[in-house]
């Protein structure tokens, strides 16, 4: 079944929606969720949360991208769960992949920025900018929450290969940010 048959499916109110979802985007659900939490019982209540966001959000929400707007429902569930879990302690590889990224964002931008989708806009046309695979990486660090290590094997590179390529994208996106008058924090050397 293709997505705009799903996407009916959600404005019918169809209950079979959700399976079909399940079908489609339950493991990429499921692996945005674990990577970011570290826990499969934890990953599995968000992946849950995420139908029943899904079906709440579709009707009157029709996106043009299902995946990406299943994908990005997951990941602020799982972000959600995460903050709520880390309130008192740190967890692993999606807090660091954070705070890499909040060396850029953290100073100079107003936080209207980030509500309004101004931010959002703006890193979505510095990465249109980007070769193919300097965004795959981007993206499976900071919107996945990938280890250098499985970003590594994905894009057949070595990690500290990897490692070097989001720390000069750092800099690019920090400069670029800069320059749309967004702020943009100056990134230390490694």
């Amino acid at each position: 079944m293709d997505d705009k048959d799903m996407i009916r499916l959600y404005f019918d109110r169809a209950e079979e929606a959700i399976g079909k979802t399940q079908e489609k985007y339950g493991a990429l659900c499921f692996r945005i969720a674990k990577n970011i939490l570290g826990n499969d019982e934890d990953a599995k209540e968000c992946v849950n949360d995420t139908y029943l966001a899904v079906w709440n959000r579709i009707p009157p929400e029709q996106p043009q991208s299902l995946r990406a707007f299943i994908g990005r429902v997951a990941r602020n569930i799982a972000m959600n769960r995460f903050d709520y879990n880390t309130a008192a302690c740190r967890n692993g590889s999606a807090d660091l992949a954070l705070e890499e990224l909040s060396e850029v964002l953290a100073d100079g931008i107003p936080e209207e920025r980030f509500e309004d989708g101004t931010l959002m806009r703006a890193i979505n046309r510095f990465l249109a900018r980007e070769r193919t695979r300097t965004r795959v990486i981007f993206v499976r660090r900071y919107f996945y929450c990938d280890s250098m290590a499985e970003i590594a094997g994905r894009v057949h590179m070595q990690e500290g290969a990897v490692r070097s390529a989001l720390f000069r994208m750092r800099k690019r996106l920090a400069a670029y940010l800069r320059a749309e008058g967004l702020g943009g924090a100056y990134v230390e050397e490694e």
